[in-house]
């Protein structure tokens, strides 16, 4: 388990085919002093990762080709948000992340306002229904508050909704998240409270899209 604060932003150096994936070599020097042991946990842009080898601040680990397809990101030479998990007792400063990635988003805007930053998010049809205002939402490993939701509906039924999240000074700092520009994809993962109780009313009315 995760909780969404980057520890730091490391760098995808080395990417390596496999038969079914690639091994990716991740520069995460900027989670020292914090010790990191072979079979370790890392969310890395918010897919968790195990930590195949290390050395020299650098681990490896081996991402499927099933993880490929439903994360944005993983296969490419690029700067990533690093966290490692939690222990007992640890502080929750975000909210609970499991690193499951959900599905992929696209930036539709991304700008100034004031000293902060909107981001705005077009999320899929699958998501949309996990998402409110005040809500938590996990974007590329970092735990963000949801301030706005625009449901996109039509007589299908509902066919994705926009988010909009307030991206204060040190967020954009801290993260990747201030290399975001429209058109790109990003990692989501919904708020696993949210997925509980979506699957709760699934069961009692027999409907999946309830």
């Amino acid at each position: 388990m995760f909780t969404g604060l980057v520890q730091g932003v490391g760098r995808i150096v080395s990417v390596d085919p496999l038969e079914t994936g690639v091994h990716i070599a991740i520069d995460a020097q900027a989670l020292a002093p914090r010790p990191i042991a072979i079979g370790d946990s890392i969310a890395v842009s918010g897919v968790c990762l195990t930590a195949t080898t290390i050395a020299d601040g650098v681990f490896g680990a081996d991402v499927s080709r099933e993880t490929l397809s439903r994360t944005a990101g993983l296969d490419r030479c690029r700067a990533v948000n690093l966290e490692t998990s939690l222990a007992l007792g640890d502080k929750l400063g975000g909210h609970l992340v499991a690193g499951h990635v959900d599905g992929i988003g696209t930036v539709l805007r991304c700008s100034p306002v004031g000293e902060s930053v909107e981001l705005v998010i077009l999320a899929p049809a699958d998501l949309a229904r996990f998402l409110a205002v005040k809500g938590s939402v996990c974007v590329d490993g970092v735990s963000l508050t949801v301030n706005r939701v625009q449901d996109h509906g039509g007589s299908g039924g509902l066919q994705g909704c926009e988010f909009s999240i307030n991206l204060i000074p040190h967020t954009v700092a801290a993260t990747t998240l201030r290399e975001l520009a429209t058109g790109m994809p990003v990692n989501l993962e919904i708020d696993l409270i949210a997925r509980y109780v979506g699957r709760m009313l699934e069961a009692a009315t027999g409907n999946p899209g309830a």
